[in-house]
């Protein structure tokens, strides 16, 4: 069944509000750098059989593209994701998917100073009101062990918007279905890369095998890097990106209330303070963007 760009977004944004929860799941079972090479080699494996069939196996490494392919690898999928999942090793899945809303910041930065774009007032207040919720949930949990999760995750998600300008740089013939196994190729080159930097400093590739485990992998490696990308680049690729981001950035809400109803995250003040400040605030800068 082929899906409208829209009908593609809305599950992109579904999977994505599941995607901290699974990454709490996976807290205690498996190590990020685990999680990261099982994802994005199952990315690869069910995108091997059309790479065979359209003989694109080598325009994965075309002089070309190649670059750009790395770097939405990299900046994309196996850094920042590395860096998040070990986020959530302290801190609540609602406060990733609310800080997460910082790369609207990032994105006006990147754009002042890398495409001389100059923000208007709408823009900068909602950046201002981004900082906001931001600070809100930094202060409240300052010095704890869950301000370590916070700080990481801030300091995690304009590596999203290095992918992005990459992205954008390809041509415009190739296909979503060859950038998503682009990312699960280069995400897993990148991923091995980074596991065997991390042994050093006691981060080893470990799995216990359970339930639990399996079902937060599957989620992760099958929803989460596979189909939300090719449900993404679909949407992005078909229809305005600031009108797609716009209804994306929606998506901490539906993770605030998983995380609530499976016991993650209580229902607190600050919180909700937080969301509406970084949602609000994420939502005038891509209107204004438009």
């Amino acid at each position: 069944m082929k899906l409208s760009p829209v009908q593609a977004l809305w599950l992109a944004l579904f999977i994505t509000a599941g995607s901290p929860i699974a990454g709490k799941f996976s807290v205690g079972y498996m190590s990020p750098s685990f999680v990261l090479l099982a994802g994005t080699l199952t990315t690869l494996l069910m995108y091997a059989p059309w790479l065979f069939k359209n003989k694109m196996w080598g325009r994965l490494l075309d002089k070309d593209i190649r670059f750009r392919l790395s770097i939405m690898g990299l900046f994309g999928t196996a850094l920042p994701f590395m860096l998040l999942l070990l986020a959530l090793r302290w801190t609540t899945p609602s406060n990733s998917a609310i800080l997460n809303q910082a790369e609207s910041v990032y994105s006006l930065i990147f754009a002042f100073f890398f495409l001389k774009e100059r923000p208007g007032l709408k823009q900068i207040a909602g950046t201002v009101m981004v900082v906001a919720g931001a600070v809100l949930i930094l202060a409240v949990n300052g010095y704890t062990p869950m301000w370590k999760g916070d700080l990481i995750v801030i300091g995690t998600v304009w590596m999203f918007q290095v992918s992005h300008i990459a992205a954008k740089k390809l041509p415009a013939d190739i296909s979503v279905d060859f950038i998503t196994a682009a990312r699960g190729f280069y995400g897993f080159l990148w991923s091995a890369v980074l596991a065997l930097a991390a042994l050093p400093f006691g981060m080893e590739v470990n799995f216990k095998l359970s339930a639990v485990s399996v079902a937060a992998l599957f989620y992760i490696a099958v929803f989460v890097y596979t189909l939300r990308n090719k449900f993404w680049y679909q949407a992005i690729r078909n229809m305005p990106l600031a009108k797609a981001t716009a209804v994306i950035l929606s998506y901490p809400v539906f993770t605030y209330i998983l995380s609530v109803a499976i016991g993650f995250d209580k229902i607190q003040l600050y919180q909700v303070a937080g969301l509406a400040l970084a949602l609000g605030g994420a939502y005038m800068v891509t209107l204004a963007k438009r």
